[in-house]
């Protein structure tokens, strides 16, 4: 109840939570808040395997979830079908297993963030974020709108001197850093 409250005062959140802690179920709800607060549909993006789960998981908390495009107020497809999604009229997107936007360059990460750019509400859900990977949470940081992922990098991080490919937070910036991902993140396992 507390993350989904936070969640839906927020707008852009993210739920970085351990495998067995309610994410389904806290997404679920949160896209069923945003759609009677807005009046729009909300989509659910997620692996091809985890779509009948969540369908499944909202027939047993009273949260009906259709595939999309069935005309319904939460509908859910698999991230392969991005480019045939119309998410014109959609107030709200849920990625499920958000970890997809790991990857700084993938063909993913950068589609979700352009195509969603103008949906007002956001939520990623993953249990696998690595904090100890800026560029994972910078591409959630872009993807909910909170900072650029150059500029958060530039703000908080420098160059391993061994290697440019490692990034290390600065020592000044670390209680900073973690206060920034708080504002638009919670994390938590068992």
């Amino acid at each position: 109840k507390f993350v989904v409250k936070r969640a839906l005062k927020a707008g852009k959140y993210a739920i970085f939570a351990d495998t067995g802690m309610g994410k389904t179920l806290m997404q679920l709800e949160w896209a069923e808040k945003v759609m009677k607060r807005t009046g729009h549909p909300v989509i659910i993006f997620a692996p091809l395997a985890v779509s009948e789960q969540t369908i499944e998981e909202g027939r047993k908390f009273g949260i009906r979830v259709q595939r999309y495009p069935y005309p319904c107020n939460i509908q859910i497809t698999n991230y392969e079908q991005i480019d045939n999604v119309d998410l014109t009229g959609f107030s709200g997107i849920v990625l499920d297993e958000s970890s997809i936007l790991k990857n700084e360059t993938g063909v993913y990460r950068n589609t979700l963030i352009e195509r969603c750019s103008k949906i007002p509400y956001k939520l990623c859900c993953t249990a696998t974020p690595s904090p100890n990977d800026p560029m994972e949470l910078g591409n959630h940081a872009e993807f909910l709108d909170a900072m650029d992922y150059n500029e958060m990098l530039a703000m908080y991080f420098v160059h391993d001197a061994d290697s440019t490919q490692q990034w290390r937070l600065k020592k000044h910036a670390i209680d900073r850093f973690y206060e920034f991902i708080a504002s638009w993140a919670v994390m938590f396992n068992m």
